[in-house]
This record gives C-alpha cells, sequence and structure tokens, in this order.
C-alpha cells in the first residue's frame, strides 16, 4: 500500500534530471538543466517567495490564535464546547473549494480579494485547526496542578504561560507550525479565488504551467517541494520524540 501511494511521486523524480525537453521514459540522458530553470527563472523565483511570505506570515497567525483557542477550549466546561470545537476545526472537514468560495465571498466587500492581507488571512483559516489539534494533544497530558502552584506562587498568568505552559506544549506547538506552514504552502484552490497576479504562489504557478505549457521545469519545482515535505516530516517526528521524553522525564 506504501509503494501503491507513493508510486506517482517516485514516478516525478527522475523525470526532473532529464536532458529532453519532453516527459518521457525512458530518459533520454541525465541533466540538472531543469533545476538550473527554476533556480534562474524570475517567475518562478517570484512565486516562490510569495509562497514563503505567505506561508510564513499564516503560520505566526495561526500559532497565536491556535494556541489560544487551544488553552481557551481545554479550560472551558460548556455544553457549547463540542460545537466550538467543531466551528473551530470545520476547514478541516469542509471541501477547499467550498471555504475557498465563502472566503471569496466574505473577503471581497472589504477588498481583501487580489491582496497578500486576504490570502494570509484566508491560509491563516485553513492553518488553525492543525494548531489547535496538536496543541490540544499536547494539553491532554498537561498537569494543570503545575499552572496553579505557580500561581499559588505569585506569578502572573502571563510569566506562569511563558515559565510553564509553553516550555511543555511547545513540541506540540511546534508541529502544529509545521503542519500549518506546509498546509499554507502546498494550497493550491484558495489561491485560485483569492490571489491577483501579484500574489501567484509556487503550487499556483505549477498549476498555470500544467494547463498551459507542461515543462520538465514542474517536475524538477515538483521534486523540490516533495523534498521539502520529507523535512517537515522528519521534524514533525523528531518533535514528536522530544515531546515523548519530556513527558517520560515528567512520570
Amino acid at each position: 500500500m506504501f509503494f501503491f501511494l507513493m508510486a506517482p511521486v517516485l514516478a516525478v523524480l527522475p523525470l526532473s534530471f532529464s536532458s529532453g525537453s519532453y516527459l518521457v521514459y525512458p530518459l533520454p540522458g541525465f541533466s540538472l538543466r531543469w533545476y538550473e530553470d527554476f533556480l534562474t527563472s524570475a517567475r518562478w523565483m517570484t512565486a516562490l517567495r510569495n509562497s514563503m511570505i505567505v506561508g510564513v506570515s499564516a503560520t505566526a497567525l495561526a500559532m497565536l490564535l491556535g494556541t489560544l483557542a487551544a488553552l481557551g477550549l481545554a479550560q472551558w466546561r460548556s455544553r457549547f464546547k463540542p460545537l466550538v470545537l467543531a466551528l473551530v476545526l470545520s476547514p478541516m472537514v469542509v471541501p477547499v473549494v467550498i471555504t475557498a468560495v465563502g472566503l471569496y465571498f466574505f473577503f471581497a466587500p472589504f477588498g481583501l480579494t487580489n491582496s497578500y492581507a486576504g490570502l494570509i488571512l484566508a491560509h491563516t483559516a485553513l492553518a488553525v485547526p492543525f494548531v489547535v489539534v496538536t496543541v490540544s494533544a499536547t494539553l491532554q497530558g498537561f498537569d494543570q496542578t503545575l499552572a496553579r502552584a505557580a500561581a499559588s506562587l505569585g506569578a502572573s498568568p502571563l510569566v506562569t504561560f511563558r515559565r510553564v505552559i509553553l516550555p511543555l506544549i511547545l513540541p506540540g506547538l511546534a508541529s502544529g507550525a509545521l503542519f500549518a506552514f506546509a498546509t499554507s504552502f502546498d494550497e493550491v484552490v484558495v489561491v485560485l479565488f483569492m490571489a491577483g497576479p501579484e500574489q501567484r504562489t509556487l503550487p499556483r504557478e505549477m498549476f498555470s504551467g500544467i494547463r498551459e505549457n507542461i515543462s520538465p521545469t514542474i517536475t524538477a519545482a515538483a521534486a523540490i517541494l516533495t523534498l521539502f515535505s520529507v523535512g517537515l516530516l522528519a521534524a514533525v517526528e523528531l518533535l514528536r520524540r522530544r515531546g515523548e521524553r519530556l513527558r517520560a522525564g515528567r512520570l
């Protein structure tokens, strides 16, 4: 099953090293010309820069909002809590095309379409649920007596969060940030609705290239994105193991 799922990715990667101008097997030769074209093209570099700007900004906002939401939901005791949690996590469940249409009609009256601000806010809405899930999972094993002990010693809520809570939930927060960044960096449907010509991201540029002019440069971009995703998954695994060591140390 694993190889079945990975087969499309594994089929694309060798094509990025082809010396030919068409996506064909067997490869006519080995070359790095398409990676050079990707790294020296103003069009591709602009798209990569836009993806980084939107991804980093959306991740920062998602970390702030998602952490606050997770902390509030963890301490809230109400019969409406499941409903609120479902609303917070709905961007993970609702088809992304429906979310994109809704965001477009919501942002259009405010002039936020075709702008970095609108695109960042839209990606933040998609990324917040990942932060909420990971931080909430970390808070499940958090000993609330530590926060009460800090408060009894005179620590303010802000100091308690910074000195006691934050170090313990940091692995979950970092994992949520990685998932949030990956969600924003790979997203294309919302970009199709919200972005203008100046906000074309890397997935949007790849989508346009596939529709208009299939070039092996797209395979080089796909290979770079794949390696980037593998790096993110490796970082998440390291953070998971660190979180397990911290929990084992507390026990």
